[in-house]
């Protein structure tokens, strides 16, 4: 009897910013090699954005067949879908559970404003909570923090001490074990980021030292490694 399924490779295609190769600078994943897919488009303004071409410029389309193939010239690396926000493209469900098919570590990097429930099992997901001094803390799904596992990381940008205390009073209110220690391994994982070039790496690590905060400090590796490049990093 003849499907009425569409063959896999007759997915809409994917708007793409970019797709490299390099060094994993952000998560618990630092220091890997990664396949980057930055798909085009986002929702968001942050201030600080420092991908703000990825819905700027007019991304390339490419096939689900022609993104597989990129990721496969590197078969033992990790995979990033990021963005932009990849969520806001229906042709990015097929290409997560491909690459899940596959074998694959997928991460996926959003910026916490669209629900997380039709995400795969199996992929990592990074979600990025927008603080105050981004001027997009107002779109966030909170819907999405009771969807973290301990698989996953929630990550806070943080450009000031208003940030800060916002980012400590959401993880104290809506993240499950925060308040226990002992229940570190069962919780996501929270990484705290200072704004390139407005917070101080060592003041936030002042500020983490002092309240005891069980979050990790993260730090964007690939702009150590790569200082003069501002994309494919």
């Amino acid at each position: 009897m003849a499907s009425n399924e569409p063959d896999r490779d007759e997915y809409p295609q994917l708007n793409i910013s970019e797709v490299f190769y390099s060094i994993q600078g952000e998560s618990t994943f630092a220091g890997y090699p990664c396949v980057f897919i930055r798909l085009s488009g986002c929702n968001l303004r942050c201030s600080f954005c420092d991908t703000a071409y990825a819905y700027e410029e007019e991304g390339q389309n490419y096939t689900l067949p022609q993104l597989l193939e990129f990721a496969e010239r590197h078969p033992s690396a990790l995979v990033q879908i990021t963005g932009g926000e990849p969520l806001l493209q229906e042709g990015v469900y097929p290409l997560m559970e491909r690459l899940l098919e596959a074998n694959r570590i997928v991460m996926l990097e959003t910026n916490g404003s669209v629900s997380l429930r039709t995400v795969p099992d199996g992929i990592i997901k990074i979600m990025d909570m927008k603080c105050p001094d981004s001027g997009m803390s107002q779109k966030m799904d909170y819907a999405n923090l009771g969807i973290l596992n301990s698989a996953d990381e929630l990550k806070f940008v943080i450009s000031s001490r208003a940030d800060y205390d916002w980012a400590r009073s959401v993880i104290a209110t809506h993240v499950h074990y925060f308040n226990d220690p002992a229940n570190l391994r069962k919780r996501v994982k929270i990484l705290f980021s200072p704004t390139a070039g407005t917070l101080e790496p060592s003041a936030l690590a002042e500020w983490i030292l002092e309240d005891e905060l069980q979050v990790r400090l993260q730090l964007q590796l690939h702009r150590v490694l790569w200082p003069e490049k501002s994309r494919g990093c």
